[in-house]
């Protein structure tokens, strides 16, 4: 399939340090992508440079048609993004974020609205669009944050451990959610510490001090360490980690 991100020897470099240091993996379109690496690997960093929000010291790369180095703001207009920390607004309303995010993006109201109507009441929420985010649930807030970050139909959705905190059922029914979106066509790039959920991506990647350390599919992966679960892959190649954030 076409490639969606590529990256080729893309290098980060702050004074002396080196935190992202000459990686190079291409993503394709439709694919559920796991980008792994404990505290400190450099995948943060070379998230923010994937996403328009920082720019390489080196290296060449393109994200969804976009050349890292020089469209960052088209990039920006391209790619839907999520993390843990931050979501939603809680002093808004599902629906009055649904709007100020598609208005960010360029949506036309009335697009806003239809896509808000179709996507709420597939999820069973559009009852609640006038609920302030602060008062629904954790879990709800991140299918809702999800549907967010989908609303404008993004070529990429970037989830920085977007599962973190939620209880076992609510982290099922997100994987359903991402398993839909890939579906459709939609690229999935997502950073998690739970190896059950780096199990249920198409292919994964794991960094150390910087470095791509190992690429490939879950099982290709759990075969090369000749272990029996992804959480012993990770364990056998954090394991050799210099630096911590």
């Amino acid at each position: 399939m076409e490639n969606i991100i590529s990256v080729r020897n893309l290098t980060k470099q702050f004074g002396t340090f080196r935190a992202v240091d000459n990686i190079s993996f291409d993503v394709a379109q439709g694919e559920i992508f796991g980008f792994l690496g404990a505290n400190g690997a450099g995948k943060t960093t070379a998230i923010r440079i994937l996403c328009g929000l920082s720019r390489a010291t080196s290296g060449t790369g393109s994200v969804a048609g976009c050349d890292i180095m020089t469209q960052s703001e088209d990039i920006k207009r391209n790619i839907g993004y999520m993390c843990q920390k931050f979501s939603l607004y809680e002093d808004l309303t599902v629906l009055e974020n649904m709007e100020l995010y598609g208005g960010i993006y360029g949506m036309h109201r009335k697009e806003i609205l239809a896509k808000a109507e179709a996507m709420l009441t597939e999820l069973e929420f559009w009852h609640h669009r006038h609920d302030l985010v602060r008062s629904i649930p954790a879990g709800w807030r991140q299918k809702l944050a999800f549907t967010v970050a989908n609303l404008h139909a993004p070529k990429v959705i970037f989830l920085d451990e977007p599962t973190g905190g939620v209880d076992p059922l609510t982290r099922r029914q997100f994987w359903g959610m991402i398993r839909r979106a890939a579906a459709a066509g939609t690229t999935v790039f997502v950073t998690t510490h739970y190896m059950d959920e780096a199990a249920l991506c198409d292919r994964v990647s794991i960094m150390v001090d910087g470095r791509i350390m190992a690429l490939g599919t879950p099982e290709a992966l759990i075969s090369k360490y000749q272990v029996r679960t992804m959480d012993e892959v990770f364990r056998t190649l954090a394991r050799n980690a210099v630096r911590n954030e």
